[in-house]
């Protein structure tokens, strides 16, 4: 159960990783798409993708030319029971989650516009 939940963990330490979790909070994206907002290499999304492919929180699939990216919310019980048992968290719930990563991402957003300032 440690190496889960290490990796999850792990993914979910990168501000860009947790961006791309609340995009795909909406619905499945290209990856193509997913780059966009981001000011860095397509390669390094992808490397950004792959660790959240191996932690189990999305899944990649070929459709046509194009590779697209789905969230799997289910990755997030193991944590979320993880967590539960130090009796301080309740389980996880994927609204609450989505409202955590949109004011991560508005957070993260309104930093980057007072360092360009």
């Amino acid at each position: 159960m440690t190496a889960p939940l290490d990796s999850i963990f792990a993914a979910l330490a990168d501000p860009t990783r947790r961006t791309i979790l609340a995009m795909l909070l909406e619905d499945d994206m290209a990856v193509t798409d997913v780059a966009e907002p981001f000011e860095m290499s397509l390669a390094a999304i992808s490397k950004h993708l792959s660790v959240l492919e191996r932690a189990g929180l999305i899944a990649q699939e070929k459709r046509g030319r194009l590779k697209w990216c789905k969230l799997e919310p289910a990755a997030l019980k193991a944590p979320s029971v993880w967590m539960q048992g130090f009796g301080q968290f309740d389980p996880v719930n994927l609204d609450d989650f989505e409202r955590f990563l949109a004011a991560e991402i508005k957070f993260q957003s309104s930093d980057a516009e007072q360092e360009g300032s």
